[in-house]
């Protein structure tokens, strides 16, 4: 069973999306509470059988959720520079997008939010080991650490394939992905 939970905090906002086994322990440590449930799935033990949560609430201050910050990965640096190339402007495919150390690793640039930007292969190519000073190129904008990203947890794709009783929570999933290029 592959059901996913989404998890909102104490003010009904959604804050994560996690498998069903670990919305189980929350439920089951008392930190939070089952909201809704999927209609046609169940844990089964051999003496009873447990609807699957399908929404879960905290019942408390959901503490360092925002705190710990946005994770760094390929996806979430996409939807930082909104699928465009940070040199030329050319929207750009999560797929098919590269990483572009804006001071290059042979220089001692690290892979970190402040140094990756999105690039589409030409811009890359044409950049090869150098910073955008020396190869005479100009950054759209300065990558940053973001502190929050809206969409940056709702997975692409979720048009067709969302729980119906998250609508009310998650709202229109087209605000979460229109600007969005997959």
């Amino acid at each position: 069973m592959e059901a996913q939970v989404l998890v909102l905090n104490n003010g009904y906002m959604p804050i994560d999306i996690v498998p069903w086994a670990r919305a189980i322990m929350d439920v089951l440590s008392g930190r939070a509470v089952v909201e809704d449930i999927y209609e046609d799935l169940y844990i089964r033990t051999p003496s009873m059988s447990i609807p699957v949560p399908s929404i879960i609430r905290f019942v408390t201050k959901a503490a360092g959720v925002f705190r710990r910050g946005v994770k760094f990965n390929r996806r979430n640096v996409w939807l930082r520079d909104k699928g465009t190339c940070q040199y030329c402007g050319q929207k750009v495919s999560v797929s098919s997008f590269t990483f572009d150390h804006v001071v290059p690793r042979k220089q001692g640039g690290k892979s970190v939010w402040e140094n990756i930007v999105v690039a589409c292969w030409p811009c890359n190519a044409k950049k090869e080991g150098r910073t955008p000073e020396q190869a005479k190129m100009r950054l759209l904008s300065k990558p940053t650490r973001p502190r929050h990203l809206p969409g940056a947890w709702t997975p692409l794709g979720w048009r067709d394939g969302m729980p119906e009783s998250w609508k009310d929570y998650v709202g229109s999933v087209h605000w979460w992905t229109d600007k969005i290029e997959e």
